[in-house]
């Protein structure tokens, strides 16, 4: 198992890098102001486990893979970027609906439980990245010495995919009040159902013309 001056140095490099506003929490805060808390919450959660699967397969080596392949981390982007994209036209789209679901009291856009879960899912599993980050990232905290490189690395993983959660679900919430002190005016919140769309469709937009 890795050191404790390892896990001290992984835990602090983790946060950091949660805490840098990439395409996870852009789309948190989006999936928020656009379809209140609970839903976010959920994608939030579906994020985390995509993001965990993408650290299991670092830990097995078909990362590494994905990393020397220029055709298999387009796909992947593109796949990821054309989704999110899809999801803010989505929200664009049906912004009076959200707010009349919110009136009533149900979540928009969602008419199953796991729908927002699968979302979150799809947007972990298909952001490159985040495979290319596990990559450079995770062999720097593992103790060769101690052997079970793979099992160190995927307890590194599934601990990012925790804290990842964590930190995710406190910017969900603070997006959601938000989102609910807005929907005090009608006009506003179909406003800001509009706005977190354009932030999701900017985002797949960027995650497709970044090299």
């Amino acid at each position: 198992m890795p050191s404790s001056s390892q896990w001290v140095a992984f835990l602090v490099a983790s946060i950091l890098f949660i805490q840098v506003p990439g395409p996870s929490l852009l789309f948190t805060i989006g999936r928020a102001l656009t379809v209140g808390r609970r839903e976010a919450l959920l994608s939030v959660a579906g994020n985390a486990i995509g993001v965990t699967v993408q650290a299991l397969l670092v830990a097995v080596g078909l990362g590494a893979v994905v990393a020397a392949s220029a055709t298999a981390y387009s796909v992947i982007k593109v796949a990821g970027a054309v989704y999110v994209i899809w999801l803010g036209i989505q929200a664009i789209r049906h912004r009076r609906e959200a707010r009349e679901a919110m009136g009533a009291q149900r979540a928009p856009l969602s008419p199953k439980r796991g729908h927002a879960l699968r979302v979150g899912v799809v947007v972990g599993l298909t952001n490159p990245k985040t495979i290319l980050f596990f990559v450079a990232f995770l062999p720097q905290f593992v103790n060769t010495g101690a052997g079970h490189v793979a099992v160190q690395m995927a307890l590194l993983g599934g601990l990012f995919g925790v804290m990842a959660v964590c930190s995710d679900s406190m910017w969900a919430l603070l997006a959601a009040r938000a989102r609910e002190w807005f929907a005090r005016k009608p006009g506003r919140l179909d406003t800001l159902g509009a706005t977190g769309g354009v932030m999701m469709v900017g985002l797949g937009a960027t995650m497709l013309a970044t090299e």
